[in-house]
């Protein structure tokens, strides 16, 4: 399944969530796909963007281990599903409001919670969402800079006619 895809999957779930332990599941999902878009994108995405992919897919594994592993709802963990990132920016930006939306969950959660532990958990876990949301800035400033010498098409991953 396509990057932006699961990302949007991942952003109704979250905004769907209403109890702790689905934000945290969420939140938890969220992380592994940072993780797997950066991984695949360090692998075979455009050169330029690739060591601050693997730089985010090593931020999104420890966002992962970050939360207590959840109950991961039947439908697994979605990051599995990944095949392709077709588009790269376009994916960065989607992920990039996603891990914004995970922030802002978090606070929430942290805010009305009397468990200690639970409070820091979400506090490390925002800050790792900050990390990888700054990563992400990172790689949409690169492709920005190489946008000038290609054509539209191949900045995009579409082929020409």
């Amino acid at each position: 399944m396509d990057a932006e895809r699961l990302v949007r999957m991942c952003r109704h779930a979250l905004a769907q969530s209403r109890a702790v332990p689905d934000i945290v599941a969420e939140a938890w999902q969220a992380q592994a796909l940072a993780q797997a878009i950066g991984a695949r994108l360090a692998i075979g995405g455009p050169p330029e963007i690739r060591g601050e992919a693997a730089g985010l897919s090593e931020i999104g594994g420890r966002g992962c281990g970050v939360l207590d592993h959840p109950m991961v709802r039947s439908g697994g963990v979605r990051a599995a599903q990944l095949t392709e990132v077709a588009d790269a920016e376009a994916a960065l930006l989607a992920l990039n409001v996603l891990l914004g939306d995970v922030g802002i969950a978090l606070v929430g959660v942290a805010c009305a919670t009397d468990d200690e532990g639970l409070y820091w958990q979400c506090i490390e876990t925002i800050d790792t969402a900050d990390e990888s949301s700054d990563r992400v800035r990172g790689m949409l400033r690169r492709l920005a800079e190489r946008e000038p010498d290609r054509p539209p098409e191949a900045v995009r991953g579409r082929a020409g006619p």
